[in-house]
């Protein structure tokens, strides 16, 4: 079943039981879909990688909404784009921590031969590839930079 059957199937079950923000966070999904599926050259039907990229860039849309809010200290629009967080969090699959990303930087590291810090982008390119829906831009570079330095 691929994720737009999943999202349907969801969205059905939140609006039977009257769950707003479930359903708040499924529609951005389904709308992020549907106007995927419109570009030009866009595969039908869209493949795994290209959804989870779809739904890292909303993660990564309202991470930092989230992060807006709470400086404005705005606790309302906080929590909704919390509950939208964890909604979306439900279709990725597992992030990786960082400890689990420090092997697999140290083993690119190795095989590239890197020594020094301005390789950075080396290393970011390769494991970026690697871990492509299995962790954060952000850890990933975290873990490169401290390996690095």
């Amino acid at each position: 079943m691929g994720l737009e059957q999943k999202i349907m199937e969801e969205l059905k079950e939140a609006m039977k039981s009257k769950d707003e923000a479930l359903m708040r966070g499924l529609r951005a999904i389904k709308a992020e879909i549907i106007k995927a599926k419109t570009e030009p050259n866009a595969p039908t039907p869209l493949t795994a990688e290209i959804e989870n990229k779809l739904l890292q860039k909303l993660l990564k849309q309202r991470k930092e909404s989230l992060q807006i809010y709470e400086q404005q200290n705005r606790a309302d629009l906080a929590q909704k784009e919390k509950e939208e967080i964890t909604t979306i969090e439900k279709f990725l699959p597992k992030q990786l921590s960082a400890e689990e990303i420090k092997p697999v930087v140290q083993k690119i590291i190795q095989d590239l031969g890197v020594t020094q810090a301005s390789d950075f982008g080396k290393v970011m390119g390769v494991a970026s590839k690697q871990l492509a829906g299995k962790a954060d831009s952000k850890d990933i570079a975290t873990v490169i930079k401290s390996l690095l330095s």
